[in-house]
């Protein structure tokens, strides 16, 4: 197969070492090209330049932001998406079950080529902008804004530098009582207002170190889009939320200050009071008053772990 490695140098857990090594395994039985990334949304032209070309595999050794960028340049052709740990977090790739560990993950991407073990599924697109596992509206916007304006200390503490930020955000910079938007069907039906939104395509939300971070199972590549949207955000319903996304998540569905909805081909954000901030797949992308979202299914390959021994 013909394969494309996009490799973002700056990325926390890819060494110059790694990096060797993984392109000495892919390219044993492959035809093996390497681009680095070098500024923001570069991701996204190496990808489509490569769908163009007839690649048939865009491999990225990267964080989710790197990936949600190539995956933007690969919705709608045929050529396959496959991820390999080189972020902080590591979402995605974690969620489709690669194991976090590069070497471990480049044996099983290369097990998984050799049976062709690609499949179709669908993503959520945000205005023009696609994401694989989640939109988030609001607050975890907000502290992703933060986090990013210190990313040479994210790249050696991230995990510190969320928990850290997540709680200034809270208790200082955020609104936790007046709703920020109002959401609504594309029929225009109203489903309410929120401080703090999540649209999900896949779950788990988020890992925190080696716990999944469950705020829906109502989420998959089998299924449309799912909302979490938090009417208010005070501490009994944040400790609460907290506490249920670290188990499995059920709990939240109980909650007067929470609403969730399964199965939705599309939404509306529309701002109350100014613009609000979001971002997709943890990568933050500015304040906006009016945020348009729907389900593309089936449009982009992914290649998944291959269940063959």
């Amino acid at each position: 197969m013909r394969l494309l490695l996009i490799v973002n140098p700056t990325a926390s857990s890819m060494t110059p070492k790694r990096r060797v090594h993984i392109q000495k395994m892919l390219g044993e039985q492959h035809r093996l090209e390497v681009a680095e990334t070098y500024r923001r949304g570069h991701a996204t032209r190496l990808a489509r330049i490569a769908a163009a070309e007839g690649v048939d595999v865009v491999i990225v050794a990267a964080g989710d932001g790197t990936l949600n960028e190539a995956a933007n340049g690969l919705v709608g052709s045929s050529t396959a998406l496959a991820p390999l740990p080189g972020g902080s977090t590591n979402v995605f790739a974690r969620t489709i079950g690669v194991p976090n560990s590069v070497t471990s993950a480049t044996e099983l991407l290369i097990k998984s080529l050799n049976a062709k073990s690609i499949r179709r599924v669908g993503v959520g697109l945000a205005n023009e902008r696609y994401f694989l596992f989640h939109l988030g509206v609001g607050f975890d916007a907000k502290v992703i804004a933060q986090v990013e304006r210190h990313h040479w200390i994210k790249r050696w503490f991230a995990h510190t530098v969320f928990a850290a930020t997540t709680a200034n955000t809270y208790f200082r910079n955020y609104d936790r009582k007046e709703p920020a938007f109002q959401v609504e069907k594309l029929d225009k039906t109203l489903i309410g207002e929120g401080v703090f939104s999540i649209v999900s395509n896949t779950h788990p939300y988020a890992f925190f170190g080696i716990r999944p971070l469950t705020v829906t199972k109502d989420a998959g590549f089998d299924r449309s889009l799912a909302l979490t949207m938090f009417k208010n955000f005070d501490y009994l319903s944040t400790l609460t939320a907290m506490a249920s996304a670290i188990g499995k998540g059920k709990h939240l569905q109980k909650k007067k200050s929470i609403i969730q909805i399964a199965d939705l081909d599309g939404l509306r954000f529309i701002s109350h009071h100014g613009p609000f901030p979001y971002q997709v797949d943890g990568d933050f992308l500015g304040e906006i008053e009016r945020l348009e979202v729907s389900y593309v299914p089936d449009s982009l390959s992914l290649v998944v772990p291959s269940t063959t021994q």
